[in-house]
């Protein structure tokens, strides 16, 4: 007979590698799963260095049957998002799970328990997850496209952890669709000719991000997201510490040739962020940067020659965004950017997204351009 499950608290360094190191090798096993580099999920995990720390409560647990560890969870608030008007999805009494694995559904059950019984004694009345940790990092379960691998920064998870979530009395609470795209493929006609009438507008200008003033570009990004995505579920504004990070972590990975700003009357008004699939090199490496990872990661890095790309993020102020502008200025980043990673970087696929269920907008622009949903995520709710 299984011996019992006991729910221990992740209190130390120590206690925070076994909470990475299990996540890891649980993926490890997981089909079309890509290990992840330790020392980021380390850092992700740590007060001292993620100022998403600095507005959250955040408990970490590991479930263990005997002395073996069997199962991980977090526990958090964002304080953010209790201010959120409840009809975006968080706001008052609003807590979350998020590093959600478990070895079987009675495991899960106990974790998923534990996590509830946290949130309620810090008074809150409702549990939304996975959102491991930030709804910015890696927000839901994937419960569509298990037959892929993920691209960068985006979660993978196996196929029954959906059925042992509703188990435990948790429903959809919002669907993040991601979209596939042949970069080679030319878009239609008429998305060509609304791409060239915005290029003969002077108005608008469209430039590649400067990494010679990569923290003024990262800040204006990120004030172009917090006005653009201000309305949409699930929103938390990023904070000024949160800005800084991101921006020294975005400077690994930007190659300004596939991400653009796009000004009106010389004024910012849209982004677009396009990643290289990191994802590509940590197949080839299972995750570890020791022996010799480092040294093709950097490489790679350099020039990620024949990579997917991902475009996770992009934005339009909202003074603009119930117009045809908003569209125009869309389809002239998506293009720009399709055509140069086809041409510098020999790219053959892309992602869009993760894009809400809902936002008709943007996944009106995804299906004129003939991409496909090839990953669906969801985020459960469940009233304590």
């Amino acid at each position: 007979m299984d011996a019992e499950i006991e729910i221990r608290s992740v209190i130390d360094k120590a206690g925070r590698k076994a909470f990475v190191d299990l996540g890891l090798s649980m993926a490890r096993k997981v089909p079309h799963s890509v290990p992840q580099l330790r020392s980021e999920m380390l850092e992700l995990i740590n007060p001292d260095k993620n100022p998403f720390f600095g507005h959250a409560t955040v408990a970490l647990f590991m479930a263990y049957r005997g002395n073996r560890p069997v199962g991980r969870i977090s526990a958090h608030i964002d304080h953010l998002a209790l201010k959120i008007p409840p009809e975006q999805g968080m706001g008052p009494g609003t807590g979350m799970f998020g590093y959600f694995d478990a070895e079987d559904e009675e495991v899960a059950a106990a974790l998923l328990a534990h996590a509830e019984e946290w949130n309620r004694a810090q008074g809150m009345t409702r549990v939304l997850g996975p959102i491991s940790m930030s709804i910015w990092e890696e927000p839901g379960l994937l419960v569509r496209g298990h037959d892929h691998s993920p691209m960068i920064l985006m979660g993978h998870h196996p196929e029954h952890y959906k059925g042992w979530i509703e188990a435990a009395g948790y429903t959809k609470a919002k669907s993040l669709l991601t979209y596939d795209i042949v970069v080679r493929n030319e878009f239609p006609p008429l998305i060509n000719r609304i791409v060239q009438s915005g290029e003969r507008n002077s108005r608008i200008t469209m430039r590649p991000v400067d990494l010679s003033q990569i923290d003024r570009e990262i800040d204006i990004i990120l004030k172009i997201l917090n006005n653009a995505w201000s309305r949409n579920w699930g929103f938390v504004p990023f904070t000024e510490a949160e800005v800084a990070y991101a921006g020294k972590k975005l400077k690994q990975i930007i190659h300004p040739e596939v991400n653009r700003i796009c000004e009106l009357d010389g004024k910012p008004v849209a982004f677009m962020l396009t990643f290289p699939d990191v994802n590509d090199v940590l197949k080839k490496i299972g995750g570890r940067l020791l022996p010799f990872g480092w040294f093709h990661l950097l490489r790679w890095l350099r020039k990620p020659v024949g990579a997917g790309m991902r475009v996770p993020l992009m934005g339009v102020v909202k003074e603009v965004q119930n117009s045809r502008l908003a569209s125009q200025l869309a389809f002239m980043m998506i293009n720009d950017i399709r055509e140069t990673a086809l041409d510098r970087f020999g790219s053959d696929r892309a992602e869009i997204g993760w894009i809400l269920d809902d936002n008709q907008g943007m996944k009106a622009i995804a299906d004129a351009i003939n991409s496909k949903v090839n990953r669906e995520y969801w985020i459960f709710e469940k009233s304590l």
